[in-house]
């Protein structure tokens, strides 16, 4: 017996009808990820905020919200990874001229977020970070609404962990933003 695997393009994920989730493409095969609550949604708001008013005011580049897919690894025969960060935020001058924006780019972002739910495992939150990195991020954080705490990772190996009585410094990826880690979770 013969068992074919059918995978999904990321033309075709672009593609889906709404079915009232998002998806991720890993190597081919599409990932259910699962509505978050309304801590998420503050949680990512805030910072998402924060972000938007700097970038904007110094005219950095653009800040993204949870639905941008981006094409981040390709396996040897073409199958892509296309996934979607809380928050990313890449550069001016980073996107090419004549890339097709209606669709995923195929770039790394400067700087991705990701905020833990209920719903995370830590093996999803495991795979997602070092994913983001090997595609060439320069720095990837996670929030966590429990422990009112940022890890930031600049590498898997440079991790750094920060309480909502630390600042947080996002610039090199961001130039020149600062916030204190309460003005998250407050």
């Amino acid at each position: 017996m013969v068992i074919t695997q059918s995978f999904v393009t990321e033309e075709e994920l672009l593609h889906m009808p709404d079915d009232g989730y998002r998806y991720e493409l890993i190597e081919g095969e599409l990932r259910q990820m699962v509505p978050t609550g309304f801590d998420h949604g503050r949680y990512t708001g805030k910072l998402h905020g924060l972000l938007m008013i700097h970038v904007l005011a110094h005219k950095l580049g653009d800040v993204l919200a949870a639905e941008t897919g981006f094409v981040i690894a390709r396996t040897p025969d073409g199958r892509a990874t296309v996934r979607a960060a809380d928050i990313a935020f890449v550069a001016r001058g980073r996107v090419p001229a004549d890339a097709d924006t209606t669709k995923y780019l195929e770039l790394a972002p400067d700087l991705v977020a990701e905020t833990l739910s209920p719903s995370d495992t830590a093996v999803e939150v495991e795979e997602k970070i070092p994913s983001w990195l090997k595609a060439g991020v320069r720095l990837a954080l996670t929030l966590n609404p429990a422990s009112r705490s940022v890890t930031l990772y600049r590498s898997l190996t440079d991790i750094t962990r920060l309480t909502d009585k630390d600042e947080l410094d996002l610039s090199d990826a961001v130039p020149g933003f600062r916030c204190r880690v309460s003005e998250i979770f407050d």
